[in-house]
């Protein structure tokens, strides 16, 4: 059996770098602490580390090791806090790999109603890249992988893809860098400097093939395999940057940065990576209620008059309930709304548009501009202008 003690110094060691600042941590002399490294690397038969000098750089097998170490030790707190408690604040783990090209806020609206539950959870996330992602969750270190794409093809990982929803993009930039920009988007961005996730990140290859159909050249300035640091740059004035339509109001807020068009064309995509095809982890299984659904399906969304007395007519007979705004519109759940029978696109088109005028304090004359569209729903045509 091993000992734990040795267990607890490999540990120490492993995450100072070395037998002297991890004895120093430790109170103990280096020498007795170089001791124990070697009997418990004596007793299981491998080596741990390979010794340059005076720093210790763990071997595949003690990376291995130690995730198993770090493991062990979080369970033994979790049952110290439970038998504290008298068994009375027993939770779920559940842990998350979040790859780090998705964005914060997508992780958030997708992740807290895990929170929300009855059921006590403890929610850990991690955030690495794709490919680590799912080494962990190979040797089950992690429940579940957050990512911006499906399993990669031909990867030896036993997983299964579950699409969570999918968003427009819109380009954001600084206030004085969007002062700059005047004219036609995307016409406006020609030579203008831009911001790319890493090649990671689906939106690496997608956005400049877009841009690159619109006859337009953008100066790529900048790559950032961490969504948040891309962000930061991006509202101190180095560049336009991609965001998802759906977490616009908590980037224009966080950033204090403002909208220069939305891409319809270039989809982000969103996924939920499990070990088996069927979820299992009660934890997973709630995030996954947003499996065919637009994202934020309890977001407000104002409908034209005319569209909403069609909707109440459809809601009395199906005895549903609408909510009035204030006069001059009406505002519907995206949830309510696709309960009476509007297909996804037309919803997430109507609530993005909405978010577009909230943002921008103007009157939209989405007529006269790109992005203008007419959606179809139910038997008539709308201008998006009326909204």
């Amino acid at each position: 059996m091993l000992n734990f003690k040795h267990l607890h110094y490999f540990v120490s060691v492993a995450r100072e770098g070395g037998i002297i600042r991890a004895a120093e941590r430790l109170h103990l002399a280096p020498q007795t602490l170089s001791v124990q490294i070697a009997q418990l690397e004596e007793r299981i038969g491998v080596m741990l580390f390979d010794r340059t000098g005076r720093r210790m750089e763990l071997t595949p097998t003690g990376r291995l090791a130690l995730s198993y170490a770090e493991e062990i030790f979080q369970t033994g707190a979790e049952l110290e806090e439970m038998l504290r408690h008298g068994g009375e604040e027993r939770f779920v783990t559940f842990r998350v790999g979040i790859s780090d090209v998705v964005p914060k806020f997508v992780a958030h609206r997708l992740l807290a109603p895990v929170l929300d539950q009855p059921e006590a959870v403890r929610l850990v996330c991690q955030e690495d890249r794709l490919e680590r992602l799912l080494a962990e969750m190979a040797i089950h270190r992690l429940d579940m992988v957050l990512a911006d794409r499906p399993m990669p093809p031909g990867t030896e990982i036993k997983g299964y893809s579950h699409p969570l929803g999918e968003s427009a993009v819109a380009l954001m930039a600084s206030p004085v860098l969007a002062r700059k920009l005047k004219g036609r988007f995307p016409e406006n961005l020609d030579g203008e400097p831009l911001l790319l996730p890493g090649k990671d990140s689906a939106l690496h290859g997608a956005l400049p093939r877009w841009l690159e159909q619109q006859g337009v050249w953008m100066r790529i300035v900048g790559e950032f395999d961490d969504s948040a640091l891309m962000n930061a740059f991006g509202e101190g004035g180095a560049g336009v940057f991609p965001a998802a339509t759906t977490s616009l109001s908590e980037v224009v807020a966080h950033y204090r940065v403002e909208q220069i068009g939305v891409i319809e064309d270039v989809r982000e995509r969103y996924f939920l990576i499990s070990p088996e095809r069927r979820l299992t982890h009660p934890a997973a299984r709630v995030v996954s209620e947003h499996l065919g659904e637009p994202f934020g399906a309890g977001r407000l969304v104002r409908v034209p008059k005319s569209l909403h007395q069609e909707l109440v007519q459809k809601a009395r007979a199906e005895k549903t309930a609408g909510r009035h705004l204030p006069p001059g519109g009406f505002q519907w759940t995206v949830r309510e709304l696709l309960d009476l029978g509007l297909g996804t696109q037309s919803v997430d088109h109507l609530g993005n548009l909405l978010r577009l005028r909230l943002l921008q304090k103007t009157r939209l004359d989405l007529v006269e501009r790109r992005e203008a569209r007419r959606t179809r729903v139910f038997q008539h045509d709308y201008v998006v202008a009326e909204i």
